[in-house]
């Protein structure tokens, strides 16, 4: 086949996959009568920036689990739907449901919809990542059917010298077309469309025209002489995407030096090139109005690291979120319709606290906590995201390497119990959903609750990031990778850690990734002897058996034997054989039996089942146990016979697991 054929069948592919309709649609055009046709059928489509936000996000669809008795929804548009789960973001179910609560409440005019959302917490907790899902939300919702924009634009005779010598001009800053009815007729047109009661929000038509379309309409009107229908034939109403590529409905303002800090930036500045064709710079057609803030109308509009921004600027924001205007150089404030969106850190929030002049922007501003993670198992989904399986090439990541790394950054992150019985190793495992004897789902709620900065200092999932990559090239030439050579990398890279400001924070640290290497030696001592010694099923059998002799213990029954049907004294010497694996004390047992049956009843109560698998004290002893009862049957062909035929993950981890029971 020749070269010009393979050309063309590439053409052709390419193509086939453009679709001319779906172009058409996306670029429609009409008068002003077919836009109000469209708003009559569906008058979702003049909903204000918080409605479409608020129903983007709740179109992706929602789940619920409970936590501390208390009903979480799960938003799955935090997921990234977009891109794969590329900026996915995980473990903040509560801190999101709160954000999303901040916009329903806006969408509904409760009042929020005048206020700054500011996303507060410690570096790499996620807050650039919740403002770039949004912003690309929104920018993809715009594509939909479900989420269309459409805007206007005056046409008229170039000779006239109204519109410019193009024959059109856009609104600059993309407007409701329904801005263009009068303010005396909106109130009867609202009326007559929420009559039909169709969609979930009633139409409300708020806001003023921009100065330059403002001014065309002025003068379309005394052309005509008031004849409202006869300026509506200069009208177009065009359909319209967002982009932030292209600075189309998303703004991004982020802080320069204080030197080069410019007002305009946010609220535009005279267009010299159009002053020659309009005649002066007070004529509203020769000013851009392409600031940030104009830019971002009917859309949103985020502020990165928003309490750096000069004082003068704060004015200009609070005036877009109270009032939702603008003000211009030399014109009259402009109506605007956004989502503003800001986020800072920890020191920068502390001196708007302590800053008597910001007041008026406190009082303005709904923070939202933005934390680290404190569950293991969603830290974890952080790094298999770019580390878990079959996700590096050439290199094998040996089991619990990155599981190892999330268990230290956690650690570094929690506040020690107040309760000198609890580990902070313990803390990290209740907080995953492990149960420990004593420790009821009320009393993890007041471990929360007692440890007010929890997850607002520690090791960031960035620096974990780093360290796992600094690894997998440093070692990336043996072709394997595991946790003892991430530890001496998590540990080398404290002496520069540029976030720590204290020896003593710099040795915590360093304990604590002692106290996850000896963690790691016992999970792979314990697998390896589950993995020669027993099954799920006998260790299932083993708890139901010492289940049931405690439940006859403590309350001074007796146990029927499965196998003769007669009634006996609970087996003592079971129990104990269970309970000294976990060094209970003799004088303790009856206090043990009691925590674990008083648990179970606590179950029972909030109608969950007891498993063993989430108690990791007595899970230990029945394995313990377990592999004692059959070490001396152990043979070591049968090891190296089942060995052989596991994948090299499970031979590389009785390698290891091998050499430590050795030592």
């Amino acid at each position: 086949m020749s070269a010009s054929n393979n050309n063309k069948d590439l053409l052709q592919f390419v193509a086939g996959h453009h679709s001319p309709k779906s172009f058409q649609e996306l670029n429609w055009e009409g008068g002003f009568g077919q836009y109000l046709d469209l708003v009559k059928a569906n008058p979702h489509i003049a909903r204000n920036s918080f409605q479409r936000m608020y129903d983007m996000i709740v179109g992706f669809g929602t789940s619920q689990f409970m936590e501390y008795k208390k009903e979480v929804t799960h938003y799955r548009f935090f997921e990234d739907p977009f891109d794969n789960g590329k900026d996915a973001v995980f473990g903040l179910d509560v801190h999101l449901m709160k954000l999303v609560n901040f916009l329903r409440s806006a969408a509904l005019g409760y009042g929020t919809e005048k206020r700054v959302l500011l996303l507060h917490g410690p570096v790499g907790s996620a807050k650039s990542t919740i403002a770039r899902l949004l912003k690309k939300g929104v920018e993809r919702y715009s594509y939909t059917a479900e989420g269309a924009l459409y805007t206007f634009k005056f046409v008229d005779d170039p000779k006239h010298g109204l519109v410019g010598h193009t024959g059109e001009m856009r609104s600059p800053m993309n407007e409701e077309p329904l801005l263009l009815i009068p303010e005396g007729t909106r109130r009867l047109l609202e009326d007559e469309i929420n009559r039909e009661g169709k969609g979930g929000y009633k139409l409300a038509i708020k806001g003023e025209l921009s100065p330059p379309m403002r001014m065309i309409f002025r003068e379309l009107m005394n052309r005509y002489k008031g004849d409202w229908m006869k300026v509506m034939e200069h009208v177009k109403v065009i359909r319209f995407t967002l982009s932030e590529k292209d600075r189309v409905g998303i703004g991004t303002f982020q802080p320069k030096d204080e030197k080069d800090q410019d007002s305009t930036e946010l609220t535009g500045d005279i267009n010299y090139r159009k002053i020659a064709e309009f005649g002066s710079d007070s004529d509203p057609r020769a000013f851009n109005f392409d600031g940030e803030f104009q830019v971002a109308n009917r859309g949103m509009i985020e502020f990165v690291e928003v309490l750096k921004l000069d004082v003068a600027f704060l004015y200009d924001l609070l005036g877009a979120s109270q009032e939702h205007v603008v003000k211009p150089k030399k014109f009259a404030q402009t109506f605007i319709d956004e989502v503003i969106i800001g986020h800072t850190n920890e020191p920068e929030f502390r001196k708007l606290q302590n800053n008597e002049f910001m007041e008026a922007l406190r009082d303005r501003t709904v923070r939202i906590d933005i934390p680290y993670i404190t569950k293991l198992h969603e830290e974890i989904r952080i790094y298999e995201k770019d580390f878990g399986k079959g996700k590096v090439q050439g290199v094998f990541v040996a089991p619990h390497t990155v599981e190892m790394a999330a268990m230290w950054a956690i650690l570094t992150r929690l506040e020690a119990p107040k309760k000198g019985d609890l580990s902070l190793m313990q803390k990290l495992k209740l907080y995953n959903g492990k149960t420990l004897s004593g420790y009821t789902e009320d009393n993890v709620k007041e471990l929360r609750k007692e440890a007010v900065r929890e997850g607002l200092d520690g090791i960031s999932p960035r620096y974990i990031q780093d360290k796992i990559s600094n690894t997998l090239v440093k070692y990336g030439h043996i072709g394997c990778v595991n946790p003892f050579m991430l530890f001496n990398e998590l540990d080398s890279g404290l002496r520069h850690h540029t976030l720590i400001s204290s020896e003593e924070k710099r040795r915590e640290y360093k304990e604590l990734l002692a106290a996850v290497k000896q963690e790691y030696e016992d999970i792979i001592k314990n697998e390896v002897q589950r993995a020669i010694s027993a099954d799920e099923g006998a260790i299932a059998n083993l708890c139901a058996n010492y289940i049931d002799n405690i439940k006859a213990h403590t309350q001074r029954e007796k146990v029927r034997n499965r196998y003769t049907g007669q009634l006996e004294q609970p087996d003592e010497r079971l129990m104990r054989s269970i309970e000294e694996k976990i060094d209970v004390p003799e004088s303790r047992k009856d206090d043990f039996r009691r925590e674990i049956m008083n648990y179970i009843g606590a179950l029972a109560v909030e109608g969950k089942q007891f498993d063993f698998k989430t108690n990791e004290r007595l899970h230990r002893a029945l394995e313990l146990k377990l592999f004692e009862d059959q070490k001396d049957s152990i043979k070591l062909s049968s090891l190296v016979s089942r060995s052989e035929e596991h994948t090299s993950e499970l031979q590389s981890r009785l390698h290891l697991v091998c050499r430590l029971l050795l030592e």
